[in-house]
């Protein structure tokens, strides 16, 4: 590979196998530009080069990557570390507290900065319990923090957010980047398995809805459930008493199928493409966030997906989550766990009526969803920063 990199990708939080990381790359690599990603990680779960003339380059981390992966010091001595070795014309910070040192080294050493907000996180850090703790101190610090991160990103070259209501809107030069659908990540539904069978892609936390999910598998127990996400630290507990109550293997190291085959299944975070594998045969997607100050104007991607590979889409009432599936056609609102399986129980006995909402959602996704658009676009303006 030449020394010329185009763009480094400075990712001290999200790591290798993050989605949206996935999706950006892949996007700069399709533009024919040179790539080098920083971030935590396995190296197996990086974006893959999609043909011969990518050039991708994944930089292997100071320390093992399984060290401290989301702790706030390591967070930050890698948002350090990882610009300091960063080559490219363009570098791109992807976490919050990399923006400081990433806008510092480009004055320094006249390069481009820019910048990506995966969602709005001073809403999030509402969500957070740990922000309350020790008389809210944590949390002081945390928005703080974040505030200061959001007077670096206006000030960059270019700065992308997966969404609309995502801040800062004074920034120099704003592209929104929605989280569409990477089709060549995605596996099909296809024919639904014999078993009914539902799945969950993402974080896996109580706000994410990890209660009432669970509250469903014990209603619903014709169905199978999939989860693939990491588990909140703080849910993990929870987590396991649940399994443990339900007569469920354990999760060790993140995952309960190692050894066993259960009705319930947590599979640990894996990369994008691996984790699509489990739409396979799939009957319905979960989205059930908590109407929180971060989820209550937001689309989940994993919405955008279920519908792009043909699964139904069990939604809780967020406006915007109401207005996807109600145009698509291609789920339901569900108020409640009880309804929510009371909605699976009736669709093992009628699988007719979920076969139609899965085909009115797919030939939804592939009208209205222009993921090639949007990403080329995207790739455009980061390659003229390379200029």
């Amino acid at each position: 590979m030449s020394d010329t990199i185009d763009i480094s990708i400075v990712s001290s939080g999200a790591n290798l196998a993050d989605a949206r990381l996935h999706r950006l790359t892949r996007a700069l690599l399709r533009e024919g530009l040179s790539v080098e990603i920083f971030a935590p990680g396995l190296h197996r779960d990086a974006p893959k080069i999609i043909n011969g003339a990518s050039k991708l380059v994944i930089r292997k981390p100071l320390l093992s990557s399984h060290w401290a992966p989301t702790h706030l010091i390591a967070r930050y001595f890698r948002s350090r570390f990882f610009v300091l070795r960063s080559r490219g014309k363009v570098i791109y910070a992807i976490s919050p507290e990399a923006f400081a040192p990433t806008y510092g080294w480009s004055k320094l050493f006249r390069k481009k900065f820019a910048v990506d907000l995966f969602e709005d996180y001073l809403s999030l850090l509402k969500d957070r319990a740990w922000t309350k703790k020790l008389f809210g101190i944590p949390g002081f610090i945390a928005i703080s923090d974040t505030k200061s991160a959001l007077w670096f990103a206006a000030r960059a070259d270019l700065l992308t957010v997966a969404d609309v209501q995502v801040p800062p809107f004074d920034a120099k030069k704003r592209l929104v980047v929605r989280n569409l659908p990477d089709r060549s990540l995605l596996t099909p539904s296809g024919e639904m398995d014999k078993t009914p069978r539902a799945i969950y892609i993402g974080d896996i936390r109580k706000s994410r809805g990890l209660h009432a999910m669970l509250e469903i598998a014990a209603s619903a127990s014709q169905w199978e459930f999939d989860f693939i996400g990491g588990v909140a630290e703080a849910d993990v507990a929870f987590v396991q008493n649940w399994l443990k109550a339900h007569g469920q293997p354990l999760l060790v190291d993140g995952t309960n199928v190692k050894s066993q085959y259960p009705r319930v299944r947590f599979h640990g975070k894996l990369a994008p493409a691996e984790s699509w594998k489990f739409a396979a045969g799939a009957w319905v997607g979960l989205s059930l966030l908590e109407s929180t100050p971060a989820f209550i104007d937001a689309v989940p991607s994993k919405i955008y997906e279920y519908l792009a590979v043909g699964l139904a889409t069990l939604t809780t009432p967020l406006p915007r989550c109401i207005e996807l599936v109600e145009k698509s056609g291609g789920g339901l609102v569900v108020t409640s766990p009880e309804i929510a399986a009371n909605t699976l129980n009736h669709w093992a006995k009628n699988p007719a009526e979920i076969s139609a909402m899965r085909r009115s959602g797919l030939e939804w996704a592939t009208i209205n969803l222009d993921s090639d658009s949007e990403y080329a676009t995207f790739a455009d303006w980061m390659a003229n920063l390379t200029r």
